[in-house]
């Protein structure tokens, strides 16, 4: 099989494209025939050896991505449910191995997308951040009808997924933020928010507005200031630092002072500790994508073109997401 691998830990030149034995599904497991790869900051972070140091991180060489669309090329021992040929969404359970023409899954991470009318490229985009979306806002924020929430970085990857879920969950008030430069792309976007406001000007762009669940995957400055926005008795999901700030630190003393909760959510901890609940999770997706709730804008590009999509990354210079196709020249 093709795969897109990286040699080394290091800038984005790293990535070439080999040729690996094509893998075979164990007990459990789908083989998979790969239309898409999604690009995700993760595989920046474990190509850049950000996590290298941490135990059960990819060491080189290895083939990055988490998400893939593609259909079912081979079952494994004890698998039932699937027919070879139909197409499917999965999550890597090693969050790697993605962009390769073949990925094993473990079958309980495998969702089909039969009659679902979503396009596959814009499945793999989105379906598998809004499952964990879902899992983050129905199981860990736990956000109820008629609550409001406010999503920074309101464009990104992972973030984009959270304002078609908490519209499912029953959200009376979406609102996001970005930075000034992503304002007209704000403008523009299908995605359902009632309003998108610029991160440099908070807290005064939200007009006092005060907010039942925040969600983070920026930290640095925009997590200090949350703890402003956030109603009495509100939560606060960390999902992320994209900013790449370290030492952010939060006073314990004012979530005592204002009731308020604040809670990580790590997809490759939560995923693998509450696999039970990732097949509603991302049937949940596909009914919110299916109804138009996750409609973000999608880049296909070959996996010749790995670097590029890695450098983009790197620059913010996306407003969506980058998807790999092994089929694309």
């Amino acid at each position: 099989m093709k795969a897109v691998q990286a040699a080394r830990f290091g800038d984005p030149a790293v990535l070439t494209i080999v040729d690996l034995p094509d893998p075979a599904p164990g007990l459990g497991q789908v083989a998979i025939d790969v239309s898409y790869a999604a690009v995700g900051l993760i595989d920046v972070f474990l190509r850049q050896g950000v996590y290298k140091d941490r135990p059960g991180m990819p060491q080189p060489p290895f083939v990055p991505g988490l998400e893939v669309a593609g259909t079912v090329r081979a079952l494994g021992e004890g698998v039932t449910g699937f027919a070879i040929g139909e197409p499917v969404v999965t999550f890597s359970a090693t969050g790697t191995g993605g962009y390769a023409s073949v990925l094993v899954s473990d079958q309980a991470l495998v969702v089909s997308t039969e009659g679902s009318g979503i396009d596959p490229a814009l499945a793999v985009a989105i379906v598998p951040n809004a499952a964990l979306a879902y899992l983050a806002l129905a199981n860990v924020a736990r956000l109820s009808g008629g609550e409001s929430i406010l999503i920074h970085g309101a464009l990104g990857g992972f973030a984009a997924a959270f304002p078609g879920i908490a519209r499912q969950l029953g959200a009376s008030r979406v609102v996001g933020s970005v930075r000034a430069g992503k304002l007209a792309a704000a403008s523009a976007t299908k995605l359902p928010y009632d309003q998108i406001v610029d991160s440099a000007e908070l807290p005064g762009a939200l007009s006092g507005q005060m907010f039942s669940v925040i969600i983070d995957p920026v930290c640095g400055a925009v997590r200090a200031q949350s703890l402003d926005l956030l109603a009495p008795g509100g939560r606060l999901l960390v999902v992320g630092n994209a900013s790449g700030d370290w030492g952010q630190q939060i006073d314990s003393n004012r979530l005592w002072l204002g009731g308020l909760t604040v809670s990580g959510f790590n997809a490759g901890i939560y995923v693998p500790t509450h696999p039970q609940e990732v097949r509603p999770a991302v049937e949940a997706a596909l009914k919110a994508v299916a109804a138009g709730l996750g409609d973000t804008e999608v880049d296909v590009l070959p996996f010749a073109e790995a670097v590029t999509a890695h450098e983009r990354m790197e620059s913010r210079a996306l407003n969506g997401r980058i998807v790999l196709s092994p089929q694309l020249r």
